[in-house]
């Protein structure tokens, strides 16, 4: 099982952190490892002082493929659920400093939290999907699939350009504006819709 993640897939989010919007999708990855599994405590790495949290839409692959047209790219997801990519941010910020990878910002254990599966054959419209995260309560993050700079069709595409896909990849279709911080204690809520996805305490 492979973990893709989709970077500055929405305009305002590649603004607020001072970045270019890309020409086309930014992907990195995340291993197996860093998925957090279900009824397991989220605890806050040792190795950061400025953990944020990035809510997320992934698509769950249904079938295995490469070289994937656009037109058919469709066939190959079945479900969406809310999660989401957990970011050293400190530990990024010095690694773009200097040129580096992001994998110590990004991929570590358990920095990939996600929530039920839906099928999409229970939404109503790929290109209209809200989702919404709360800390504490309070809503922080708002995004709608209508607003990725790269759909979830041309996303499973271009990925398999490069890679083979199998089933029971994940792909996080990145985040929109309104990432920040979490400190231990924080409670977070993902939801799709007005339905809630997730829940998890940071501990």
């Amino acid at each position: 099982m492979k973990i893709f993640c989709v970077g500055r897939n929405y305009v305002a989010h590649a603004q607020e952190l001072g970045n270019e919007v890309p020409d086309e999708p930014v992907i990195f990855m995340k291993p197996k490892s860093a998925l957090l599994q279900a009824h397991t405590p989220f605890y806050y790495p040792e190795f950061t002082n400025e953990l944020h949290y990035e809510c997320e839409l992934v698509l769950r692959i249904n079938k295995n493929g490469k070289y994937i047209q656009e037109r058919f790219a469709s066939k190959y997801y079945d479900a969406v659920t809310v999660g989401i990519d957990f970011t050293a941010r400190d530990i990024q910020t010095e690694l773009k400093e200097k040129g580096l990878p992001w994998e110590k910002a990004k991929a570590w254990d358990n920095s990939a939290a996600i929530g039920k599966w839906i099928p999409f054959t229970n939404v109503k419209s790929k290109k209209d999907i809200n989702f919404s995260l709360k800390k504490n309560g309070e809503i922080v993050q708002q995004g709608n699939s209508g607003l990725m700079i790269n759909n979830f069709d041309k996303v499973v595409a271009y990925i398999s350009n490069y890679f083979s896909i199998n089933i029971g990849d994940l792909i996080f279709t990145g985040t929109p504006a309104g990432v920040g911080e979490v400190v231990v204690g924080d409670e977070l809520e993902g939801f799709l819709e007005n339905e809630s996805m997730f829940q998890l305490e940071v501990k």
